[in-house]
């Protein structure tokens, strides 16, 4: 289960930094035909960039610190959809899925330190 959290974690990762340089492209093509509010575009793009990381954060801690890289992978997620819409349903799918389920991982039985002599 952790293994695929963190695989659906970093897919989901590289394709919200791959629509957030899109977003990114489109606010800028748009600030250079002069259109309305092409720079808020262009600012929610980067916000959508540095989420899409907090996201590949969370999906490479997800082995170690699961219930902290669910909560990242789902800010991420979430955060991802709220700033860039729909160039973020993929990614954000990709990422809220995972971060549920490392938020519901048991942790493992930790080996007894005790020796028999």
């Amino acid at each position: 289960m952790r293994t695929a959290s963190m695989v659906l974690g970093i897919i989901g990762s590289v394709f919200g930094i791959i629509a957030a340089i899109f977003a990114m492209l489109v606010g800028g093509i748009g600030h250079a035909f002069h259109a309305s509010s092409s720079g808020e575009i262009t600012g929610l793009g980067w916000g959508a960039l540095f989420l899409s990381v907090v996201g590949l954060v969370g999906s490479i801690l997800v082995r170690n610190f699961a219930k902290v890289a669910g909560i990242l992978m789902l800010i991420g997620g979430v955060g991802g959809i709220i700033c860039v819409s729909y160039f973020f349903i993929l990614p954000g799918i990709l990422l809220i899925i995972p971060g549920v389920m490392s938020m519901f991982v048991r942790n493992r039985p930790q080996p007894s330190a005790t020796h028999s002599a």
